[in-house]
């Protein structure tokens, strides 16, 4: 059995079974995405993993280059309330967690997860890294590290549109830095 074999059948035993195996160097890695974190999120400077918690962009494709597979994992849900969110983030993230040790058992020493949503392990956040209660398990998300979810998830044929209401279901994205 290859060791890719291994790995889908891990990603199968935690119940992920709608994923894409990637080239690193073809995630998209945008400063525009920082921006939109800078101005616009509600979460910036409040989440340990968020900026500027999180490092540069030109760090960030500095990080990406280190890699040479990954795995995008797709999320589809339905929420009637747009709170309810991170309690599903939560829940998912911390399945992904899990995966994400026995990748790294699996003798996978540069494993490194991206979450779906912003970290939201803690029911707070102490807003800081250096204050950040769980910092073993806690992860930026794709976007806090500047990545064009849109871009890289379409190229490989994964579906993501901007959503003008909750009736509509959302499409999230994890990644997995493997090797």
């Amino acid at each position: 059995m290859s060791k890719r074999d291994n790995l889908e059948a891990l990603f199968l035993k935690h119940g992920f079974d709608d994923f894409k195996w990637i080239d690193p160097k073809t995630i998209v890695v945008r400063q525009w995405v920082r921006l939109k974190c800078v101005f616009g999120c509600h979460e910036y400077g409040r989440i340990a993993c968020c900026p500027p918690n999180t490092p540069t962009v030109e760090q960030c494709e500095r990080f990406f280059s280190e890699y040479i597979e990954a795995v995008v994992f797709h999320f589809e849900k339905n929420l009637e309330k747009p709170e309810e969110r991170h309690a599903w983030s939560r829940t998912v993230n911390k399945r992904l967690l899990k995966l994400e040790r026995e990748v790294f058992l699996a003798n996978n020493p540069k494993t490194f997860l991206l979450f779906m949503d912003s970290c939201s392990l803690c029911e707070e956040c102490a807003g800081a890294r250096v204050e950040c209660k769980n910092k073993r398990l806690a992860r930026p998300s794709p976007e806090s590290m500047a990545v064009d979810v849109y871009s890289t998830v379409k190229q490989i044929g994964y579906p993501i549109e901007v959503l003008q209401d909750y009736s509509k279901t959302m499409n999230r994205y994890a990644i997995i830095l493997i090797e």
